[in-house]
């Protein structure tokens, strides 16, 4: 490979990549997976009808198309960020 093609095809480094996140959709599964949550459950959380209902939970996204009309799915860090607030909130003493 000469000089010329190795400047074109210049890798980022590992702190480029860390300093910017890769967005990626994940579908039901990752979600259930990550969250240790049913897949009613994830829909409840959804629902404002609900009793489960949760306000903070991530929304799902359309990817539907012409051929799978109902697909959705999900921003892994914005599924992320929520399992993080779980966490945070369960060190935060509680008020009476």
């Amino acid at each position: 490979m000469n000089s010329l093609a190795t400047a074109h095809n210049i890798e980022p480094t590992a702190t480029e990549l860390a300093v910017q996140p890769i967005e990626r959709i994940i579908r039901l599964k990752h979600v259930i997976e990550l969250t240790g949550l049913s897949r009613s459950t994830i829909y409840d959380r959804l629902n404002p009808k609900s009793k489960r209902y949760d306000a903070s939970f991530p929304k799902s996204i359309k990817l539907g198309t012409m051929l799978n009309v109902g697909a959705v799915g999900w921003i892994e860090s914005e599924i992320q960020a929520w399992i993080k607030q779980r966490i945070e909130e369960r060190s935060r003493p509680l008020l009476s």
